[in-house]
């Protein structure tokens, strides 16, 4: 019963660490705008700069249906080689707000950036978030990683005490 117990453990337990792993397990490379957020407001060309990738090497740029990626619409992928930095720009607009992610990607390297198009008033001026900062909410966990562990580690404290204790009643209750 014991090495049951034990084995269902140590299962759960290599679950939990081999579970984020595979997770991360995707190369996103390093290059560029990896992850950066281009606001512009409905109408107005952004250029978003690319790098990582090999000098000469064929990037191609994938976005959603309501950017356009330089002069083309892009529906499926548009295609241009790195430079010799290994860097590319490719420059978009879109006329819809919204936040599109743009992602770049080469034999070598997968960069993303997300544009956001913020709408304009009949006047001009920007709507939308009046504070300015230009920066997305914080939308993941807030409380601290030692706090979570901590309280990990004594719900797990806690189980083995209850496990020990009912193995120590029932060697009293057997003798």
């Amino acid at each position: 019963m014991f090495k049951k117990a034990l084995a269902v453990g140590a299962l759960a337990v290599l679950a939990i660490f081999s579970v984020p792993t595979a997770a991360n397990a995707a190369s996103y490379g390093d290059g560029g705008d990896n992850n950066a957020t281009v606001v512009a407001t409905a109408g107005q060309a952004v250029t978003l700069s690319f790098g990582g990738f090999a000098a000469g090497e064929t990037t191609v740029a994938s976005a959603p249906d309501a950017v356009t990626l330089s002069t083309l619409k892009v529906v499926k992928t548009a295609s241009k080689p790195a430079g010799p930095n290994g860097a590319v720009s490719y420059t978009a607009t879109a006329t819809q707000p919204g936040s599109y992610t743009i992602t770049v990607s080469s034999a070598s390297n997968v960069a993303t950036a997300t544009f956001t198009v913020v709408p304009t008033d009949a006047s001009g001026n920007v709507t939308g978030n009046g504070s300015g900062s230009g920066s997305l909410p914080n939308t993941g966990l807030e409380t601290p990683m030692l706090i979570v562990w901590g309280a990990g580690g004594a719900l797990v404290l806690g189980i083995a005490l209850v496990f020990v204790l009912s193995v120590v009643r029932r060697n009293k209750s057997a003798a």
